[in-house]
């Protein structure tokens, strides 16, 4: 019989004997097969942290003792053993988020992806318990998948250090990778304590032996374990890493051993004080596919087939980041001051080409963006001209650097932002909306939003020529649609897709959004408004000719696929008000939301970003019945037409 339906929450654990948890781990790694393989979603991860889930799971009390996850992809087998093993629709609308989501259960404290910022809410947490007479429950971290790579890790465990009164429990689930392997000094340390054969040699003889004496011996196996442990880790030389933060050293053990990890965490859970526990673990374990995938080990997967691992996706032509990935090849194989700078997502991003064919010319910094950013700026004192490549979402965690060390030295970097806009599936922490509004406040620099596969790579080219300046591309997830040609580019570069004979509205499609433009221009022609439709090119600093073309029309609508407050709408407005130009500006985009986890196609309709619904407001505006309402003109009582939802 299963074991995994009688599963209702951790405490379930506790009945089941060493056999029956690996049988449940078992369990537990062919549901994740199956079930990840019909929806997509963060399969390599979770394979690798089933027994350690378990193990945390029977060891700790949660929610009591809380358990937070760094990151949160590493969060499936946590759900199913906290009562949630309804799959069907993961990452779907209405279904379970990919990450921990408080919403879902309590057992889930938090709700972030961004890797690195665990064990600051665990020494947060910590310290709350402590000094609200709580101190006798425990605060776990589980830190992995490259978290120590970043900065805020090591603060962290700064201050942890600092007061070693507290009962917290960090682990470091060490699969030596993050998207791909993990990179840097601590990587590769943390690789010769995890392959020295000396360790994994005395430490399978030594559990030999005391096993061998049955209960009394397993009694006092783990009565030396800290001592073993202690005098295994100096042999591996483990002890240079953590003796001078003043941090109990557990490990490293055998992530998949779940005897051992109970063992290990009741010890850790004992002590009374802040421990390390070094967990070696496999991401992708027991799933060959996911093993014989070296570049990320299917980290992250579309809808598969489970047998194979094969992609059942259907192509829909070119995506973005490869766009992006072949045109930075061939600007670097005649620059060759351009180079690629990375944190952690070398392939996600498209730079694997690149550092394929120039090896020399790409720095992965490891889940360290600040760095990246201010390294960045150093590069391009140097006289190179860094190309910064990451998803939109992690450049909030950099924004002082572009400020501070790229925009005030005027330092000639390009920021190549993916995944920009409204992603979809992965939730609130992965939506790219914040870019626009939060980069163009940066004196100087220059932001370009692409609304075609022509148009990335001639921005590109464009953005790496500028040398005094920061330069950013955005683009969304997904394929890229046809080219959509212009009409005319104006001497400053904006591009004209449609001109009525009638200025009525002029119409400002954002990068991709522009399509979204050509469609309500085509519904205001049926019902006798004459539209006008420019892509910016460069969305920021907001160009002359959109000026003089404001001007001349009745109503200006901005089209945007990031938050309204502080977006290029806003800008528009602000500059045509400066010019004391009074056409009225209608700002479209996302609302200023944590928007939780949907199709991209949903959130946008949420947010009435749709043309029959921004056709429907327009004609509202330019009749008079909805503010901001347009100019008055003579052709005002050309418009009879109602606007039909399915047109």
């Amino acid at each position: 019989m299963p074991i995994l339906p009688s599963i209702s929450g951790p405490r379930d654990l506790d009945r089941l004997s060493p056999e029956q948890l690996a049988e449940l781990a078992a369990e537990i790694r062919a549901f994740l097969v199956e079930n990840v393989a019909r929806t997509g979603g963060h399969l390599g991860p979770n394979l690798g942290v089933v027994e350690l889930t378990i193990a945390l799971h029977r060891v700790f009390s949660s929610p009591d003792d809380p358990i937070i996850f760094d990151t949160g992809h590493q969060s499936y087998v946590h759900k199913l053993l906290t009562g949630r093993q309804d799959f069907s629709q993961l990452r779907s609308r209405g279904g379970l988020a990919g990450y921990p989501q408080r919403s879902e259960s309590a057992h889930d404290v938090v709700e972030s992806s961004h890797a690195s910022s665990s064990l600051s809410w665990a020494d947060g947490v910590s310290r709350a318990l402590t000094a609200t007479g709580r101190a006798d429950r425990h605060v776990v971290a589980v830190v992995g998948d490259g978290a120590l790579t970043g900065g805020m890790t090591w603060e962290a465990l700064n201050n942890i250090s600092d007061d070693n009164r507290r009962n917290l429990v960090i682990v470091v689930n060490d699969n030596g990778r993050s998207y791909a392997p993990t990179i840097g000094g601590m990587s590769r340390y943390l690789n010769r304590v995890r392959t020295a054969a000396a360790y994994r040699q005395m430490h399978a003889k030594s559990d030999r032996v005391f096993r061998a004496f049955g209960p009394f011996g397993r009694a006092l196996f783990r009565g030396v374990r800290g001592g073993t442990h202690g005098f295994l880790s100096r042999f591996t030389n483990n002890v240079a890493l953590y003796s001078n933060l003043d941090i109990k050293y557990l490990g490293p053990v055998d992530g998949h051993d779940i005897p051992a990890l109970i063992e290990t965490l009741e010890l850790a859970k004992g002590y009374g004080a802040p421990v390390i526990v070094h967990a070696i673990t496999e991401k992708g374990r027991g799933y060959q596919p996911a093993r014989d995938d070296v570049a990320d080990q299917f980290h992250a997967v579309g809808r598969i087939d489970p047998k194979t691992g094969d992609s059942l996706a259907t192509s829909k032509g070119p995506s973005w980041t490869s766009v992006f990935s072949d045109a930075l090849v061939e600007i670097g194989d005649r620059n060759e001051r351009v180079i690629g700078v990375t944190a952690a997502m070398l392939r996600p991003t498209g730079l694997a080409p690149f550092a394929e064919r120039h090896p020399d010319r790409v720095y992965d910094v490891g889940i360290a963006e600040q760095h990246a950013v201010a390294s960045a700026a150093g590069l391009a004192f140097g006289g190179l001209h860094p190309v910064v490549a990451m998803y939109a979402t992690f450049m909030n965690r950099a924004f002082d650097q572009v400020l501070m060390d790229v925009g005030l030295h005027k330092a000639g970097v390009t920021f190549v932002l993916d995944r920009s806009g409204v992603t979809g599936p992965d939730g609130p922490s992965h939506h790219g909306i914040w870019d626009l509004a939060m980069l163009q406040i940066v004196p100087g620099i220059r932001i370009a939003a692409p609304r075609d596969a022509t148009r990335l790579r001639e921005l590109l080219d464009e953005a790496i020529a500028v040398d005094d300046a920061p330069t950013v591309i955005r683009y969304p997830k997904g394929a890229v649609a046809a080219d959509v040609p212009a009409i005319e580019r104006m001497p400053d570069g904006v591009d004209v897709l449609v001109r009525d004979e009638t200025e009525d509205v002029l119409l400002v499609g954002i990068g991709p959004f522009a399509s979204l433009a050509l469609d309500v221009a085509q519904r205001l022609r049926a019902q006798g408004i004459g539209a006008t439709v420019v892509d910016p090119r460069w969305a920021i600093p907001v160009q002359p000719s959109l000026l003089e073309l404001a001007a001349r029309h009745r109503l200006v609508i901005t089209l945007e696929d990031g938050i309204r407050v502080g977006g290029v709408g806003t800008r528009v407005r602000q500059v045509l008000r400066e010019a004391g130009i009074d056409t009225a500006v209608d700002e479209l985009g996302v609302p200023d939301e944590f928007i939780s986890h949907a199709t991209r196609e949903q959130v946008l309709a949420d947010a009435g970003l749709t043309a029959s619904k921004i056709a429907q407001d327009v004609v509202a505006q330019v009749l008079g019945r909805r503010v901001p309402m347009a100019r008055q003109t003579e052709s005002t009582g050309a418009i009879e037409l109602p606007i039909h939802e399915g047109r």
